[in-house]
């Protein structure tokens, strides 16, 4: 094992684990403990975000089921990183904003430990907080108005570990212990005359988790050769501690922390997949997710939590074969998503769709090589309804899947 890519991985999972919260803004992000991540390895963003039941291309990290990770050869060692950059337009009935947001969005490795078991690691971001809001209200009796500006940022980051079992050549099952961390902090500045007042509530978050899956192939259905797959996501609750500052015109009028505030809990999660071969050129890749957010019981007067429901179709394309050109050796991807949002606010869904598509560009004139995955989606988030908030956006991600063949000795010629 050369020392050299060691160190390069180990510099860039430092840099990802100190440049973990994204700068992506959005304004549904002021919920609860922020919007989550919907960023998907390889090409899997392409195929509608999908992947529950893929096994097709094994020198790819699938995050979306453990038990995938039976598919890696033997000898493999794949070691990920993505990107990805999105331009937006946010608008209500009178207005609209352009943002244009860079984001490090993951990195991870994964590769078999023996013939029956494999395992993979990684740090990406769990959620992102990010928004910035001016609300103006007038000073009571008094013609004069005061400001306050409220800013949120930070989010939670995740650290995984999973490992998957091969039980027969068509059954796998997996499961993936997960580290969540990372904190969330509110400041507002109110600007009353030459006076301000300036208050910054920081929450601090960590859990452990664990999700697990199952991928069972079969080689003849129908005449396509299909894998069936399911995921659950146990709940578990972030443990919350918070941190109050409060000054006024630069002199310290607060500071409190209170070591036992601001848990929040995460739902039960389900999700069904399946992909299928259906000739040597063409799968079809179909999941649907279901996410329980009533039961975390996490409300206001405003806004309330719902049950979510996730669809997603992809397809995918590769050439025969049999042509050697470079151009052959292309993978294309198309899909589409919809997801009915977890948020009610005042009385409006928060819901969004996306139109995705993607290619798999080989670093050598061979398919089972290195692959730079590009993916581009167009999509809606929200509505501008009852006050709130629409974001059209465009999201290009890049995502460098680099194969490894680690574990081989050296020949001596």
């Amino acid at each position: 094992m050369k020392i050299k890519p060691i160190l390069l991985l180990l510099f860039s999972f430092v840099s990802l684990f100190m440049n973990a919260q994204s700068d992506f803004n959005s304004p549904y992000s002021i919920y609860g403990i922020g919007k989550e991540n919907s960023n998907f390895f390889g090409g899997f963003t392409a195929l509608g975000n999908t992947g529950i039941g893929y096994r097709s291309s094994p020198l790819t990290i699938n995050k979306s089921n453990p038990a995938s990770l039976t598919a890696i050869p033997k000898n493999s060692f794949l070691y990920e990183v993505g990107f990805n950059n999105t331009a937006s337009t946010k608008k209500d009935k009178y207005d609209s904003q352009q943002n244009n947001d860079f984001n490090f969005t993951h990195l991870a490795m994964a590769f078999p430990v023996n013939d029956y078991w494999s395992m993979s690691m990684g740090v990406r971001p769990y959620t992102k907080v990010s928004y910035e809001v001016d609300i103006v209200k007038p000073i009571e009796g008094s013609s004069s108005n005061y400001t306050t500006k409220v800013v949120g940022s930070g989010g939670i980051n995740e650290i995984f570990l999973g490992h998957g079992f091969k039980l027969r050549n068509n059954l796998s099952v997996g499961v993936e212990i997960v580290g969540l961390f990372g904190s969330i902090s509110q400041e507002q500045w109110v600007l009353l005359g030459s006076s301000t007042t300036y208050l910054n509530d920081k929450n601090v978050y960590f859990s452990l988790g664990a999700n697990a899956g199952i991928q069972y192939s079969l080689t003849d259905l129908l005449g396509t050769e299909t894998t069936l797959g399911a995921t659950v996501n146990f709940p578990t609750t972030l443990r919350g501690s918070e941190a109050f500052v409060g000054a006024k015109s630069n002199a310290m009028i607060s500071n409190t922390f209170d070591q036992n505030a601001a848990d929040f809990d995460l739902p039960l999660k389900f999700g069904v997949g399946l992909s299928s071969q259906i000739n040597k050129n063409l799968l079809v890749s179909f999941d649907y997710r279901k996410n329980y957010w009533s039961d975390v019981n996490q409300s206001n007067n405003a806004s309330a939590y719902r049950d979510q429901s996730i669809y997603g179709v992809g397809f995918e394309f590769k050439t025969s074969s049999e042509f050697t050109s470079y151009w052959n050796k292309v993978v294309y991807r198309a899909g589409a998503n919809y997801d009915s949002g977890y948020l009610k606010i005042y009385n409006q869904n928060i819901d969004s769709y996306s139109f995705s598509l993607g290619l798999g560009f080989p670093t050598s004139n061979q398919r089972n090589s290195s692959t730079i995955n590009v993916n581009y989606s167009y999509g809606k988030e929200g509505t501008t309804a009852s006050g709130l908030i629409q974001d059209n956006f465009h999201k290009l991600s890049i995502n460098f899947s680099f194969l490894g063949n680690w574990f081989q000795k050296q020949k001596i010629f």
